[in-house]
Order: C-alpha cells, then sequence, then structure tokens
C-alpha cells in the first residue's frame, strides 16, 4: 500500500515539474514576442512598413539613414531553400541508405558520426566554409573569380542540417511497421522498390517534421553565413554575390550602427520571426491536409 501511494505521490510529482516546464516555455515565448513587436513595430510604422519591407538600400549611418530590408529578406529565403533542397536531398538519401542499403554494423557507427556533426559549433563550420569552400569556389567553379556568396553559404548549411535530417527520418522510417516492407516484398516488389514506395511514403509525416526543424536551423543560423556570405547588403542576382541575410544584418548591425538605430535591428527580429512563424504553420497545415 505504501509502495503504490510513494508510486502515485511521484506521479503526482512529475506531472507538477512538466506543467512548470510548459508554462516557464510558454511564458519566455511570450516574454520574447512582446519585446520584439513592443521595440519593433512602432518603428516600423514611423518609417513607414511598406518603406521597410520593400525598400532596397540599407544605410543606417548615413546622412539620411535609409532602412530598406528587402534584399536581407531575398538573400535569407534564397539561401535557405538552396541549402534546404541540397540537404535534404543528400539526408533523405543517406537516411534510407543508411536504413536498408548498408549493413547494420557499419550503418550504426556512420549514423553516430553524422549525428556527432549537431554538436560542432558552427564558427567552426564557418572556419571551413572560409578556408575550404570558398577558394574552391573561387578557384574552379565562379564565372567571375569570387567565392563568397550564396552558393559557398547554402553548402555550408547543407552540412549543417545533415544531422537533423538524417536522425528524424531514420527514426520515422524505422517507426513505419515492418509488415509493410515485408508485405511488399511477398507481392512481388524489390527491396528498393518496398522502400521507396511504400516504407517511404508511409513515413512521410516524420520526414516533414525533419524539413520544417531544417528551415528553422537554416534561416536562424548567423555566424557560419557571416563568414562565408560576403554581407553586403544587395538585391541578390547571383550564386557568386555577396549578399546578407536578415540574422547576419541583426549581428552586423548591432556591431556598426548608431544606439538610437537599433530599434532597426529589432524590426528586423520581428520580420524574421514572422516569417519564421509562417513557414512553421505553412509546414504544419501541409502536414494536416497530407494525413487526412
Amino acid at each position: 500500500m505504501n509502495f503504490f501511494a510513494s508510486l502515485k505521490t511521484k506521479e503526482k510529482l512529475m506531472q507538477g515539474v512538466f506543467v512548470i516546464c510548459a508554462f516557464f516555455s510558454i511564458f519566455a515565448l511570450g516574454v520574447i514576442t512582446v519585446f520584439l513587436f513592443a521595440n519593433g513595430l512602432p518603428f516600423m510604422v514611423e518609417i513607414g512598413v511598406g518603406k521597410f519591407l520593400f525598400g532596397t538600400v540599407w544605410h543606417p549611418t548615413g546622412d539620411v539613414p535609409q532602412y530598406g530590408i528587402l534584399p536581407m529578406i531575398v538573400g535569407s529565403l534564397y539561401v535557405t531553400a538552396l541549402s534546404v533542397v541540397l540537404g535534404v536531398t543528400l539526408g533523405l538519401f543517406t537516411a534510407v541508405c543508411l536504413f536498408k542499403f548498408v549493413p547494420k554494423w557499419l550503418a550504426t557507427p556512420v549514423r553516430h558520426m553524422i549525428n556527432l556533426l549537431a554538436g560542432i559549433p558552427s564558427v567552426i563550420f564557418g572556419m571551413i566554409g572560409l578556408n575550404v569552400i570558398v577558394p574552391f569556389l573561387r578557384d574552379y567553379v565562379s564565372p567571375n573569380g569570387v567565392g563568397y556568396g550564396m552558393l559557398a553559404a547554402a553548402l555550408v548549411l547543407s552540412v549543417m542540417i545533415l544531422p537533423t535530417i538524417v536522425s528524424v527520418s531514420l527514426d520515422s522510417l524505422y517507426s513505419v511497421p515492418k509488415e509493410y516492407f515485408e508485405g511488399s516484398l511477398a507481392l512481388g516488389a524489390t527491396v528498393p522498390q518496398a522502400t521507396f514506395t511504400v516504407v517511404l511514403p508511409a513515413a512521410k509525416s516524420g520526414i516533414l517534421a525533419a524539413v520544417v526543424l531544417a528551415v528553422g536551423r537554416a534561416i536562424g543560423e548567423t555566424m557560419a553565413v557571416i563568414m562565408v556570405l560576403g554581407n553586403s547588403p544587395e538585391m541578390p542576382t547571383g550564386l557568386f554575390q555577396s549578399v546578407r541575410t536578415l540574422t547576419a544584418n541583426i549581428a552586423l548591425g548591432a556591431m556598426e550602427m548608431p544606439e538610437e538605430a537599433v530599434s532597426a535591428l529589432i524590426a528586423t527580429g520581428v520580420v524574421l520571426f514572422v516569417f519564421t512563424l509562417l513557414i512553421n504553420v505553412s509546414f504544419s497545415l501541409l502536414k494536416r491536409e497530407r494525413d487526412k
């Protein structure tokens, strides 16, 4: 009797801990949201929302300060999209390969090594990109002899999001009941056919979750992007042009802008926050439609 009473007490205690953690998470999100909108929206309204979002000139230290962030918005979307396309393609095929086409004695250590990439600081990825990827692109790929740009940033980010895509996708593939695969083989399908036409579609919800996490990581990355992107606040026109993302603009602006213009950076954070929210909501709605 005492044992069950003690067990019930522990369960209530853990429930209380979980509730406190949930409320703390909601509170933290609320504080961040209120801070961003309370400090960023007045600035956007003051200079004009349209002028801020669709202006193409960012020159906050000039005699007549200009705060157009459209080049950074476009740069963020281009870099994120390109990195997700590269990272998801490589990560998904890696996950499928480890799932059925590689011996287990090899798949397990390879998966652990890929997961180790998640623990490497982003500045290390930036250093590798700066000293390996940028010179390679400059000397062998770029038509104008410039290695900095969206392609370099996308290559670095695609490696950074790889552990998330591989790990989550692989867990989703393993969560599919074995009967799906075995039944497909019994009906005459080959191993590749059963994997790609039966198991992979059955794991689409988890794979979509991996894509959402990858997009969030890519659009929010700062340090590695700053080191290989070039960071010129210009409208992107090519893969080897120096551009700037929203996160890079906030980080660089915090060091070079006067104190009275900090509201512009907070307003940029509002735009980044809204973009991230819209992307997550869009993927959630897409997942809900596909699950019907």
